[in-house]
């Protein structure tokens, strides 16, 4: 995990995201290649602790997703340290996250996610608990710019750093924002300059040609990519190059092998959970240009009932676009 911070070369790392970023489409995205850094979506501590099957399971990742850091939300210190405890003990991850940068009410209504940053003593207090509990594996916190004040994120990174975070990420929206408006990128330059642990922006990085602009402006050592991966783990392959062409067969190989591991993780019923992928995967703006009838042929992947009916349709996308 060092070796990922001493090559002087920025890190293009995949971002937590809730029911996204599990181990299927982990390791599609790193079979593509072209990522540096897998964060597996959240996890709660509270339920951790309880050892809910599910919420463990959750946790589970092969060899071929590592470097991978694991997310954790919660609110309770002790929990949150024992929770980290027993992921290190289940999984081993290269590191564990702290969400601190949710804006979602169900998340922020109980002082979980970026309703810590208006609770700086219990923040600290959770930073301390869990670096006791594992040790040196490394620890990040991913906050926002503050709650409703964009530049809460001025004091608030130099308490967590002293607390004990080894690097940060932060998403240029306050929680008030939500994911309305745009992501200020010179607030996290800023944020950049006020840190001295290594530091990593997050937000409307939809294209890969945004890297390269958003680290020219912030200066930061990495990013954390979103929403632009869905349907696109291509996206770190065309950062460095950008000429690449995904053809129509590419496209529907990747999709239907994401599949298969979903279908794996899942058990096969898992193809409708699989769903939500599909829609991303045949955006027009993840294809890149206008297929006649894509509309159409969307309506019917979204209601796809098993992995075979989805290679028909595959085979078909291939041969109308071949």
């Amino acid at each position: 995990m060092k070796d990922l911070f001493t090559n002087n070369k920025r890190i293009l790392a995949v971002a937590p995201m809730a029911d996204m970023t599990d181990s299927a489409f982990c390791r599609t995205i790193k079979n593509v290649g072209g990522v540096d850094l897998m964060f597996r979506e959240m996890v709660s501590s509270e339920a951790i602790v309880r050892e809910n099957e599910k919420t463990i399971g959750m946790t589970d990742f092969v060899h071929e997703e590592r470097p991978l850091i694991q997310q954790i939300f919660g609110s309770d210190p002790l929990t949150m340290a024992k929770a980290a405890e027993i992921v290190m003990e289940h999984a081993g991850p290269e590191g564990i996250d702290i969400n601190m940068g949710c804006p979602v009410y169900k998340i922020t209504s109980n002082f979980n996610g970026a309703a810590l940053m208006k609770e700086p003593d219990r923040a600290t207090a959770i930073i301390k608990e869990m670096k006791k509990a594992i040790g040196d594996t490394p620890l990040s916190v991913k906050i926002r710019l503050g709650w409703d004040d964009p530049d809460e994120f001025k004091t608030f990174i130099p308490i967590i750093e002293a607390a004990g975070a080894n690097f940060i990420s932060m998403h240029g929206r306050t929680k008030k924002q939500a994911y309305s408006g745009v992501s200020d990128w010179d607030r996290i330059r800023q944020a950049k300059q006020i840190a001295t642990v290594p530091f990593f922006a997050n937000g409307d990085i939809h294209e890969p040609l945004h890297v390269a602009e958003v680290l020219d402006q912030t200066h930061c050592d990495g990013v954390l990519i979103a929403r632009g991966v869905l349907g696109n783990p291509w996206f770190f392959k065309l950062v460095d190059n950008p000429k690449y062409v995904i053809s129509a067969r590419e496209r529907a190989e990747v999709v239907y092998e994401h599949a298969k591991l979903h279908v794996l993780q899942y058990g096969p019923k898992g193809i409708l959970t699989f769903r939500k992928h599909l829609s991303w995967y045949f955006k027009s703006n993840k294809i890149g240009h206008i297929i006649p009838g894509i509309k159409d042929f969307r309506s019917k992947l979204v209601r796809v009932t098993t992995i075979e009916e989805l290679k028909g349709l595959l085979d078909e996308y291939v041969a109308y676009s071949e």
